[in-house]
């Protein structure tokens, strides 16, 4: 009879820990749902505020610009010859900079490099390991 006591104790025992264990589990996905939520909140607002400030900064940039212009108007070059020589000043470095990014941007450039020949070391030792 004890035998059977002992068994049926256990089997409500590994019951008990299979229930706690799945209630445990759903607790810590309901967690990570609502953590992965509000960082994914906080993001979106993060992108929105570097939005706005991008925005900001290209205004300021344009206003600089043109008073740039004014500024080389007002010291003889005339307004038309100010406008085109900021216009090309302004154009050549946003050639430079896409074309840099680009450059940086490329699929030969994202390659994790050192992560690979580091694999392809492994892969030999482990090679060499095995004969």
């Amino acid at each position: 009879m004890t035998n059977n006591q002992e068994s049926r104790g256990l089997a409500t025992l590994v019951s008990d820990l299979a229930q706690q264990v799945t209630t445990l589990l759903q607790t810590e996905s309901r967690l990570l749902r609502a953590e992965i939520s509000e960082k994914i909140s906080k993001a979106g607002t993060g992108a929105a505020e570097v939005l706005g400030g991008a925005i900001c900064l290209l205004a300021a940039l344009i206003v600089l610009l043109q008073a740039l212009v004014i500024a080389l108007a007002s010291a003889g070059l005339g307004a038309g010859w100010s406008s085109l020589l900021v216009g090309i000043v302004v154009a050549i470095l946003g050639i430079i900079l896409l074309r840099s990014g680009t450059k940086s941007m490329a699929p030969s450039e994202l390659t994790p490099d050192r992560t690979q020949d580091q694999l392809k070391r492994d892969a030999r030792v482990i090679k060499d390991q095995i004969r």
